[in-house]
């Protein structure tokens, strides 16, 4: 890339939100404890699990899984970043709509798709770290930001500041369970809300 070239901001806030670099041994012992944390919390609830519980399931020592975890809470955080880190290389690097090379009304509905289909997955992750204020201090929440003020940019949407909050609200954890538990709303009607959301907020070229 030319020295000179305008950085996409889209890869900035990747790079923004990405973990440091670790060593291989840890780097192993990362992924067996997230991966015991995932079946544990799946099978039981992160309420109902232990720091013992999971040292025990991933086979490392207690003291290895409190130097880099020192709570239930800061594990629930980890696995949930591994979920959305890997949202955010599709919208960087996948397919289209949900990549690059669709029009901004069908990549905003496609991400609105792959979001309930993440919430749905990971409620109990997302319930624990991203309600109320905290979801706008996290680093997943200034790249989903970032990506569909694109969007609204590079369809020339007026007042894109304010708007892009607006559109990101509905993807509030709370709101999605409120709506799938206690409205009984499935995931389609849900996707099918937020896609007429997108497309009446971003107008397709005719």
């Amino acid at each position: 890339m030319d020295r000179d070239e305008p950085r996409n901001p889209l890869e900035m806030a990747a790079e923004r939100s990405a973990a440091p670099r670790e060593r291989v041994d840890a780097a192993r012992n990362r992924v067996r404890v997230l991966d015991a944390a995932a079946r544990l919390f799946a099978a039981h609830g992160p309420g109902n699990v232990s720091m013992q519980d999971i040292a025990r399931e991933a086979g490392v020592g207690k003291g290895t899984l409190y130097r880099r975890y020192p709570d239930i809470a800061s594990i629930a955080v980890a696995l949930l970043d591994e979920h959305e880190r890997a949202l955010q290389e599709q919208l960087l690097r996948g397919d289209p709509p949900l990549g690059p090379g669709a029009p901004p009304a069908e990549r905003l509905a496609a991400f609105y798709a792959a979001m309930v289909e993440l919430l749905d997955q990971h409620t109990h992750l997302v319930l624990g770290t991203e309600t109320g204020r905290s979801r706008f201090a996290t680093g997943a929440y200034g790249f989903w930001r970032v990506h569909v003020g694109m969007l609204l940019g590079e369809a020339g949407v007026a007042d894109r500041e304010a708007m892009v909050d607006l559109l990101l609200a509905p993807l509030a954890p709370e709101v999605f369970q409120f709506q799938r538990d206690q409205l009984e709303l499935d995931l389609p009607q849900i996707t099918r809300a937020l896609t007429a959301l997108a497309r009446g907020t971003i107008s397709s070229p005719t």
